[in-house]
């Protein structure tokens, strides 16, 4: 399909799509496959690669090149093909299960070397694929299989995480909120590091509604920020509330006693200070006095990629020695006589 106009359905293949039916998953898979066909994207040099999971089962049907691999090893695989393969597009398709817990540490370290992959990490906050036991990102006293009195641990705030291993590209977005989760994935693409994008996805069987507040009518105006770079901090009905910095707090003001647009907080992508503020938005939006949760682009920073850095190390050492010599190499500079 190359040099002719790509439409959705040329990502799509001829495999079942198996998710229940309401998933959130089959929204992402459309946007990403919208996105695509809009970005013009070479099917045979873009290739996903998922964990274990519900959200794994991505590859197959994305008419792309594809691996589902192991529980929690997906950045470890991609970060070995992005390695060989600088030229390939490579996706990353997890969950908060399979990303958080058993890949939590391939997580961070593909987010600190950075290498120019793009994650996906879909968040239902529970293990749907093994049935609803807890996962890493449950709330406390949540009732889950496995946890039948609630949930005694803390859960991870994904994108504090990722703020805090050095990522270069921090975004979150809904998967009822389809154009700008389609933006984001754009602007993942055009990133040239690692991007992390969180997508808050329904589990309609096993986590149903654990994302109302952010998504019903008469609810999501007051407990959603959507940010964007260069505008203030506005939210609630007809943006009639703000958030402004009373010295290094946000605080919650009205429009409509005082305050104006000159007094906001302005959302700047290249903060990092500012983004990890707005990471611990992470209360309940539903309860009186709480900040509301942000989506979009939280930050974002051109910052050498690790296979870039790998090419130039392994070029200047050719420059530096010409020809390897292997035994050389192995030997090591310590060498040691024994009489």
């Amino acid at each position: 399909m190359t040099g002719s106009k790509l439409r959705a359905k040329d990502f799509e293949t001829d495999q079942d799509v198996r998710w229940c039916p309401g998933c959130g998953d089959y929204a992402i898979l459309k946007q990403v496959q919208t996105a695509f066909a809009e970005l013009g994207m070479e099917k045979e040099n873009t290739v996903f690669i998922s964990g274990i999971g519900c959200s794994s089962r991505f590859p197959y049907y994305m008419d792309t090149y594809g691996m589902h691999s192991i529980h929690g090893r997906a950045a470890a695989i991609a970060s070995g093909l992005k390695a060989v393969r600088k030229d390939l597009n490579v996706w990353i398709v997890t969950g908060d299960g399979d990303s958080l817990s058993i890949g939590g540490n391939h997580l961070i370290h593909l987010l600190r070397r950075n290498f120019d992959v793009n994650v996906l990490l879909f968040n239902n906050e529970i293990y749907g694929l093994t049935k609803g036991q807890y996962s890493p990102t449950t709330p406390e006293g949540t009732v889950t299989k496995s946890s039948p009195y609630g949930v005694l641990d803390h859960p991870f705030n994904p994108l504090a995480l990722a703020l805090g291993a050095e990522a270069t590209f921090v975004a979150r977005a809904l998967d009822r909120d389809p154009r700008h989760l389609k933006d984001l994935i754009i602007r993942a693409n055009e990133h040239k590091g690692t991007s992390l994008l969180e997508i808050y996805q329904n589990c309609p069987v096993f986590n149903d509604g654990a994302f109302t507040v952010l998504t019903d009518k008469d609810s999501k105006q007051d407990s959603t920020l959507w940010l964007k770079n260069g505008e203030p901090l506005v939210f609630g009905e007809n943006n009639t509330k703000g958030i402004l910095l009373d010295g290094f707090k946000p605080k919650i003001v009205s429009l409509e006693d005082g305050y104006s647009m000159d007094d906001l907080w302005v959302h700047d992508e290249s903060d990092p200070l500012k983004a990890h503020m707005l990471t611990r938005f992470f209360g309940d939006p539903s309860l009186e006095g709480n900040l509301p949760r942000p989506f979009g682009l939280f930050y974002v920073n051109e910052r050498e990629s690790y296979e870039t850095a790998m090419d130039n190390q392994v070029q200047e050492a050719y420059n530096q020695r010409g020809e390897g010599d292997l035994d050389a190499l192995i030997q090591g500079k310590s060498t040691w006589e024994i009489n």
